[in-house]
């Protein structure tokens, strides 16, 4: 076993030599002077469709949910997996009910239960009592987000801790192309696929190289409408924690060369992961994942410990209001549904949320204007004192991430409200409720200064 106290991230994924990061690298232009991009990486029509959806929650649910482990060694009997009222419609429910936009599913963590059909292993819902054999949680899942208007998207782990061919690399890369395949053609369209670097042993003591290049081409030729996550993309990136929190200086680009492969750890990969780079060669915006509860599956002891509303919308403004997309972990019980002390504070995020936005400030006037190459100026006004506690701030990022510092005044006494670094999509701020009649957003950025949006809240 490997120690608990590991996370998933803790495993090095090695890439085959010559094979790091050229297919997902793009030549960016330089101009003279100062050494501004004069072309910026821009983000894809699926890049920016995925960070708007916000809100995804994940579910982690396995054959780890029926022995009460986070990490299962591949020895567990399928006979164990039998819930009794799975009901993904709740999921899904839930999941709409919390403002969430998409939901990932678990396909198979790195146990190696499959919780589709395969015809890869036996190790699957094949060789369960649940639905005599006959059932498919992967299907369930698909038709249940598709029913209540959800995007569907699924982690299918490259470790396998069960199946024989694992650590006989070109073999066991065949196996888990196989399964992604099945994946990627049985269920319709799919809004992302999910994949960590986990790399540990195999059942004969082996450890795997995995064939990225290979997987990813897989991936854009089944699903050429889905977003790739992994640690060092090529879509999306990992926020560089397991704690909701991305870094408040956040760029959507990347040097790739930082993050050289799935699995690569060190203080440098995780300050880029967390911070990106202004002068990055390629757009992968982070994800920022994290769970409800202390662990990943379902475990009632900790049926007491699910996080507050409080704590989940502060989790919302350190991840979406820094520029990420928040992926919230949400695990069903034993019985295949939600625990009711979970889907309550989901509601109770999004009724927290609302009511934080349910008042915009109604400005009478929003004039924008530059004030150099690379500074500008954007001054809101209103028809009369409005109370402001919060400050949405966005940038126009389909041409590219830009800002690099940024400050809000109010307009008429000059007081400073609050600053930052980076913008991007959205930065969202919380201040000490006060009473203003303007106020000015002043921002300096790394290349041509374009127009950005500051939206207010009482």
């Amino acid at each position: 076993m490997m120690p608990v106290a590991y996370t998933r991230r803790h495993f090095v994924g090695l890439l085959g030599a010559g094979m790091l990061v050229s297919m997902v690298t793009p030549r960016v232009l330089r101009a003279g002077g100062q050494g501004s991009l004069a072309r910026r990486p821009r983000p894809t029509q699926a890049q920016l469709a995925w960070q708007r959806d916000e809100l995804a929650l994940f579910v982690h649910f396995g054959i780890n949910t029926f022995t009460d482990r986070e990490w299962g060694d591949g020895t567990e009997s399928p006979q164990l997996f039998n819930p009794s009222q799975l009901d993904a419609r709740q999921w899904a429910r839930a999941a709409r009910a919390a403002g969430a936009r998409a939901m990932i599913l678990t396909a198979k963590h790195h146990d190696g239960f499959c919780l589709w059909p395969t015809a890869t292993t036996r190790h699957s819902v094949v060789s369960s009592p649940w639905r005599n054999g006959q059932g498919d949680v992967v299907r369930e899942f698909v038709d249940a987000c598709r029913a209540e208007g959800l995007k569907a998207g699924v982690y299918c782990s490259p470790w396998d801790r069960h199946h024989p061919t694992y650590g006989d690399s070109p073999r066991y890369n065949d196996v888990y192309l196989a399964q992604l395949t099945e994946l990627l053609t049985r269920y319709g369209p799919l809004n992302e696929v999910w994949i960590d670097g986990a790399n540990g042993e195999g059942p004969n003591g082996k450890r795997q190289v995995y064939d990225w290049p290979r997987t990813w081409a897989l991936v854009r030729r089944l699903q050429p409408g889905a977003v790739i996550f992994s640690d060092a993309g090529p879509d999306v990136r990992w926020i560089g924690n397991e704690r909701g929190v991305a870094g408040e200086t956040h760029w959507s680009t990347i040097r790739p060369e930082s993050v050289p492969f799935i699995g690569a750890e060190g203080e440098t990969v995780i300050s880029a992961l967390q911070e990106g780079h202004a002068d990055g060669t390629v757009w992968r915006p982070g994800e920022t994942d994290v769970s409800i509860r202390p662990g990943w599956f379902y475990h009632a002891a900790e049926d007491v410990r699910v996080r507050s509303v409080e704590n989940l919308v502060e989790l919302y403004f350190t991840s979406v209001g820094r520029n990420s997309k928040l992926l919230l972990n949400v695990p069903p019980t034993r019985d295949g549904v939600l625990h009711e002390v979970d889907v309550a504070r989901l509601g109770g995020m999004r009724a927290a949320l609302d009511a934080l936005f349910a008042r915009p400030a109604r400005a009478v006037s929003s004039r924008w204007r530059a004030t150099g190459a690379r500074a500008g100026v954007l001054t809101v006004r209103f028809p009369s004192p409005q109370t402001v506690s919060v400050l949405d701030l966005g940038e126009a990022v389909e041409q590219g991430q830009r800002v690099e510092r940024w400050t809000v005044h109010d307009a008429t006494t000059g007081q400073r409200l609050a600053s930052g670094t980076t913008i991007g999509m959205r930065q969202l701020r919380r201040i000490s409720p006060l009473a203003v009649s303007a106020v000015r957003l002043t921002v300096e950025t790394v290349d041509d200064v374009q127009p950005v949006t500051l939206r207010a809240y009482g």
